[in-house]
């Protein structure tokens, strides 16, 4: 028997679906209610199905082993009531916007799909989830930090918010904080410049920096945005060097970073600038460099996964002998948290009949907006209204040998806690 999705109708009220003439006689639990949401109901021997939805060419790094945790949080999660998850085949978002669209896309054309784990990047998601939303599933980032799919953290939803739409991964405002601290009050600079892409995720975390740095009494000289495809930053970085910086804030993606380390020397007046960016760079292929690398924390060590009873550690050290390789921890453990969060979420809403499972949306997304101190990999992870559920800590390390590959082997210089 397949799976049956029975479709939400929120515009035409509450109404008690009966579902036994549907599902050929099965008869839905005394207590069970459908919402406008509507529910999957998962037939005898089949799976609970989720998908992850990240981005796995072009910047594929950021996306890959975060496809693969949850690959390893399912393993080791295990059978949901007796049902297996099945996370079918991985969806490539692109780090797009059009790419989160035709991925999401595809996953409300399945109706079996009770949620998604992703996206990579806050413009994918920017598409993304109002699509999800609009369907009645929940997606859960491990990675999204654009402070517009979220809230202000003062109350106020974001531009992008949709209904639906959760988070580890911390909202950049924190991340724009800590920068904004450590360079006023351990670097002791004053005077500062940004450059970022125009998307979601970059023009949100440089305007959020601004706003602290100043709160501070710090001036911005400049705030540059260059496209997401310009190799040339030495026009924008004379404009940045005319005002007299004394250290420079770019939030790009590892490309355009790695262009930003290799070219400011070559503009008079930066050279003794302070270079502030993301772990990404750490992507870029450069022979030397010396900047500040800002980002979530990344050692977890002996924390504890509540769900599965997995070490940070355990988890780093499967990662390495299943794929030959090692890899961002910070990547790996948001995403393992990520998924046994929404895993966890699964299992406290869903109602056995028998062989059969039923899984109410609505109630899925209170169960993950509910969500107080789960003890994850990360720390105890709990969301607010917004489907903030980060941490907020962020580790600030300063890289100045090319020829590491690994954040964790990179310096930690300052450490942020809200």
């Amino acid at each position: 028997m397949r799976t049956v999705y029975v479709s939400r109708w929120a515009r035409v009220g509450w109404v008690v679906l009966v579902l036994g003439l549907v599902l050929g006689g099965g008869c839905v639990p005394e207590q069970l209610v459908v919402s406008p949401l509507g529910m999957v109901v998962v037939g005898p021997g089949e799976a609970v199905h989720i998908r992850s939805v990240e981005a796995l060419t072009g910047i594929g790094e950021l996306g890959i082993p975060r496809q693969r945790a949850v690959a390893m949080a399912i393993a080791d999660y295990g059978p949901i009531m007796g049902h297996r998850v099945s996370m079918g085949a991985g969806l490539d978002a692109q780090c797009s916007a059009e790419g989160g669209a035709a991925a999401a896309e595809t996953v409300v054309g399945d109706r079996r799909v009770v949620g998604v784990i992703g996206t990579s990047c806050s413009v994918a998601a920017v598409e993304a989830s109002p699509i999800l939303s609009e369907a009645g599933l929940v997606m859960v980032s491990s990675s999204n930090s654009a402070p517009s799919l979220t809230s202000d953290l003062r109350g106020n939803a974001g531009a992008n918010y949709h209904a639906g739409f959760f988070r580890v991964s911390s909202n950049d405002l924190y991340q724009a904080q800590a920068v904004a601290a450590f360079a006023y009050g351990e670097l002791g600079l004053r005077k500062m410049a940004a450059m970022h892409d125009g998307g979601p995720f970059t023009s949100g975390l440089a305007g959020a920096f601004v706003e602290a740095f100043e709160a501070l009494g710090g001036t911005v000289t400049l705030v540059a945005e260059v496209s997401r495809d310009t190799t040339d930053m030495v026009p924008v970085l004379t404009r940045v060097a005319a005002d007299g910086p004394e250290g420079l804030v770019f939030t790009l993606f590892p490309e355009g970073a790695g262009y930003v380390v290799r070219q400011v020397g070559e503009v008079e007046g930066l050279d003794e600038a302070a270079l502030i960016t993301g772990v990404s760079l750490m992507f870029a292929e450069l022979e030397s460099v010396d900047a500040y690398l800002a980002g979530l924390e990344f050692s977890f060590g002996d924390s504890v996964n509540g769900a599965t009873g997995r070490s940070g550690d355990g988890v780093y050290a499967d990662y390495a002998a299943r794929y030959g390789e090692g890899a961002n921890p910070a990547y790996v453990a948001l995403a393992y948290d990520a998924t046994t969060l929404l895993l966890r979420a699964i299992e406290e809403v869903a109602v056995a009949d028998g062989t059969r499972l039923y899984i109410d949306r609505a109630r899925l997304r209170e169960a993950l907006t509910n969500t107080a101190d789960f003890a994850g990999i990360i720390g105890a992870i709990s969301c607010d209204g917004f489907g903030d559920c980060g941490t907020g800590r962020i580790h600030i390390s300063h890289y100045s040998d090319a020829s590491v590959g690994n954040i964790a082997e990179v310096p930690v210089v300052y450490r942020y806690e809200p």
